[in-house]
C-alpha cells in the first residue's frame, strides 16, 4: 500500500507524524510528508486517513 500527503490539504496538525513516524515526517514548511518511497510498513495508513482532519493522506493499493 502506497501513501501520499496532499500539500494543498495538510494543515500539519501532526495526527499522521505522532500515530505512524515510520511513514510520516514534517517538512521544512510544518507539513506532513512521507518518509522515503511511501511504502505504508510498521502501522495501520488506513487508520492514520481516517484520523486526518483534512484528508490530506491518500491511500493507493
Amino acid at each position: 500500500m502506497l501513501v501520499k500527503v496532499d500539500k494543498e490539504l495538510c494543515i500539519g496538525c501532526g495526527v499522521c507524524v505522532q500515530t505512524c513516524p515510520e511513514v510520516f515526517e514534517f517538512d521544512d514548511e510544518g507539513k506532513a510528508q512521507v518518509v522515503d518511497d511511501g511504502e505504508c510498513n510498521g502501522c495501520d495508513c488506513e487508520e492514520v486517513a481516517d484520523s486526518c482532519p483534512t484528508d490530506a493522506i491518500i491511500i493507493e493499493e
